[in-house]
């Protein structure tokens, strides 16, 4: 197995908390600067994060967002459809989430269901895998030549890692909401998956909306390699800000306003 690791890149040690941080908040000032910049220039950017249960997919989307403004930065982790939305257009529920101008919205899986899990666990026929491997890259290619910047990334996480997670998300009950129907499914169905993922890369790797392949055992890492290569494949420049001066609080109609308060029902101070 070290030598399976070892042809993939994958031999750098676990990164330490220390460094983490400090490259994460490298990062994140950079994020906050392109967030100035997509507003600045209008700009429409959709990244879509797909991978494996257990892949880290969660906490690389937490950190890339938990220091810029949810008004730019929006999330769409849309649930199982409805009854509704299964008559409908398979695209047409993620349309309506696609971003207007100075925004950038995030994927938490995405139109990919249909290329893996809805694939693998026979929640669509045989014919509609096919149809969508088909259509797939027509359809993002007409999204990039309405001028939304498309970014795919997939996050590779190996047997043993997934294993681990896996075990840690059933004993530990700040983790165990993590826990899906399809999870443990997933273990059983490892190659089916791997065999779902390879035919989906062969069908919509394209030059204008191609793949980025994250390893992601060690989550640290790959939530820094991720967030450093979206950055990288923007040209963003740092937008002038106008000097901003605190202003002095203005005593005019001043009056105790602590004291009106006496009474009120306050949080008992636990902590």
């Amino acid at each position: 197995m070290k030598d399976r690791a070892r042809s993939i890149g994958r031999v750098k040690p676990r990164m330490q908390r220390k460094q983490y941080d400090q490259e994460l908040r490298r990062l994140q000032v950079e994020l906050c600067r392109l967030q100035d910049w997509v507003k600045h220039k209008s700009l429409r950017i959709v990244i879509v994060f797909e991978g494996r249960d257990g892949a880290g997919k969660g906490g690389t989307i937490k950190a890339l967002t938990e220091r810029v403004s949810p008004r730019v930065f929006r999330v769409a982790a849309l649930p199982a459809p409805s009854d509704r939305e299964k008559n409908q257009l398979y695209m047409q529920r993620y349309l309506a989430h696609f971003p207007s101008a100075g925004e950038i919205v995030i994927f938490d899986r995405s139109w990919y269901n249909r290329a893996g899990v809805e694939y693998v666990m026979g929640f669509c026929t045989k014919e509609q895998h096919r149809r969508f491997l088909q259509l797939c890259p027509e359809f993002e290619s007409y999204m990039t030549s309405s001028g939304i910047m498309l970014i795919k990334f997939w996050l590779e996480v190996s047997n043993e890692e997934q294993e681990k997670r896996f075990k840690t998300r059933i004993h530990d009950p700040l983790r165990q909401w993590k826990l899906s129907p399809t999870d443990l499914p997933s273990r059983t169905r490892w190659y089916a998956y791997s065999r779902a993922r390879d035919r989906m890369l062969e069908a919509t790797d394209t030059a204008v909306a191609p793949w980025y392949i994250v390893r992601s055992d060690d989550k640290r890492r790959a939530r820094l390699n991720c967030i450093a290569h979206f950055l990288s494949l923007i040209p963003y420049r740092k937008v002038p800000r106008k000097k901003v001066k605190l202003p002095k609080r203005s005593m005019k109609q001043a009056y105790d306003d602590c004291i009106t308060l006496k009474g009120r029902r306050f949080v008992d101070e636990t902590y």
